[in-house]
């Protein structure tokens, strides 16, 4: 069932169900009171990223008070996604936006990897969380993804599944066509490993090389940045071996 865009999305932690009633905390009350300016009766649409997306209706017990009353849902919640985004942070801005894509191309788990040239650092666990649900709020996504602590990527290896294939993105591998080498891809359980602006180093590309669990595939004859890159990977493998496919 599709989003519908006309009505505004708003995220909550509470359950939700019919009848469920919700009372807005002090920046949700800002933002329907005062920048919607939304009044008695108006109806908005709400989710957890637990139990779908519920029409509620808006209630003003009092002055400072916005209650939010669940009366019918509006979509089921889907499955989790399933794709693993590891990404080497970015500085700040372009790691922003690299947090909303990777929610919209479907992340469902955000890790953060420290590699040997990352040049960005993440700081705030919160701040992360937050920028996600931001964007889910916005795209109509119903899932938020996991967002973990970040992980050296020696530690990260160490301990994979190795049911779950990784495809990394090398710049430096012979080819410019990744289709022919997702297209071998038999595991249903995908990660992506996006490495930072300076790139792997040789020593952790000879690593990840040498993992039978680990792919690695080119982006094309063009150099692209690194949150560029994880768009243009995320397309390529919902579309050939994700579930867009």
């Amino acid at each position: 069932m599709r989003a519908n865009f006309r009505m505004q999305r708003l995220f909550v932690e509470q359950a939700l169900g019919r009848g469920a009633e919700v009372e807005a905390n002090g920046e949700q009350f800002n933002y329907l009171a005062n920048v919607l300016r939304l009044t008695e009766s108006a109806e908005i649409l709400l989710f957890n990223g637990r139990h779908g997306e519920w029409k509620a209706r808006i209630g003003f017990p009092s002055r400072k008070r916005i209650t939010m009353t669940a009366i019918e849902e509006t979509r089921p919640q889907p499955e989790p996604c399933d794709l693993h985004y590891l990404f080497a942070p970015l500085k700040v801005g372009r790691l922003d936006y690299l947090i909303q894509k990777a929610v919209e191309m479907g992340a469902g788990v955000l890790q953060p990897v420290m590699t040997q040239h990352v040049q960005g650092k993440i700081t705030n666990l919160e701040k992360v969380k937050a920028n996600a649900i931001e964007a889910a709020e916005q795209c109509g996504v119903l899932g938020i993804p996991e967002v973990r602590e970040p992980v050296r990527l020696q530690d990260l290896l160490d301990g994979w599944p190795k049911e779950r294939r990784i495809i990394y993105c090398d710049e430096g591998d012979a080819g410019q066509n990744p289709l022919p080498l997702l297209s071998r891809i038999t595991e249903k359980h995908l990660a992506l490993l996006i490495g930072p602006e300076g790139g792997f180093s040789e020593e952790e590309r000879a690593m990840l090389r040498g993992l039978d669990f680990v792919t690695a595939i080119p982006l094309g004859p063009r150099i692209l940045r690194a949150d560029t890159a994880a768009v243009a990977a995320m397309a390529l493998i919902q579309a050939s071996v994700g579930d867009w496919n």
